[in-house]
């Protein structure tokens, strides 16, 4: 076989291989894209949400239909982040919580959550999800939503409560913690932010 065969024999099969690449890149860009899909509509049955752009907003925040049930815990968390560390009170408020949302023990929902507990996620993803939670709050049925909005925000204030030992506005819940409360209200519930800062306040 001449050097000339031998190149063009050496070319053709690199090309060969090099489709044969691409194809296998197409078939598992396709495939993931179904995965992605079939995990949507799972997101969409766990928080009864149908909207494409929240669902892939969800997704795209690291959310799967296992840990989905985090995403209403999440203003929670950043109210316990609010003075630079997590109480134990604070912690075990939260974990109540988490079972009472169907969380189980040792669960990937239940671990991720005791991550962010120990790690404190960034303000960027602490924005993101809240931004998120507040879509979803919008696709809901009115009256389901403002019994989500009266629960974040009661369980807000009580978490704040939570680190100084007593459950109520007795507690003193310090600034940092009203400026996050404010916030996160100020962003789910608007229409109660002056009522929640006048409560506060006192």
């Amino acid at each position: 076989m001449s050097d000339r065969d031998a190149f063009k024999d050496r070319e053709r099969g690199l090309e060969e291989e090099y489709f044969l690449r691409k194809e296998r890149e197409l078939v598992e860009k396709m495939r993931r894209r179904v995965e992605l899909e079939q995990q949507r509509g799972r997101i969409a049955a766990e928080i009864g949400v149908s909207n494409d752009e929240i669902l892939q907003a969800l997704q795209d925040l690291g959310y799967t239909p296992e840990t989905v049930k985090l995403l209403h815990l999440m203003p929670l968390v950043q109210v316990a982040w609010a003075s630079g560390r997590v109480e134990t009170k604070e912690r075990r408020l939260l974990m109540d919580l988490a079972r009472a949302s169907g969380i189980d023990e040792g669960s990937e929902a239940d671990q991720k959550l005791a991550a962010m507990l120990d790690s404190k996620p960034s303000d960027e993803v602490m924005e993101a999800n809240l931004l998120a939670v507040n879509a979803v709050l919008q696709s809901v049925p009115e009256g389901e939503r403002r019994q989500m909005q009266d629960d974040l925000i009661q369980y807000s204030i009580a978490l704040a409560s939570a680190s100084r030992g007593l459950f109520g506005l007795e507690a003193r819940i310090s600034a940092s913690e009203r400026e996050v409360i404010e916030r996160i209200v100020g962003e789910i519930a608007p229409e109660n932010s002056e009522a929640v800062r006048k409560l506060l306040a006192k």
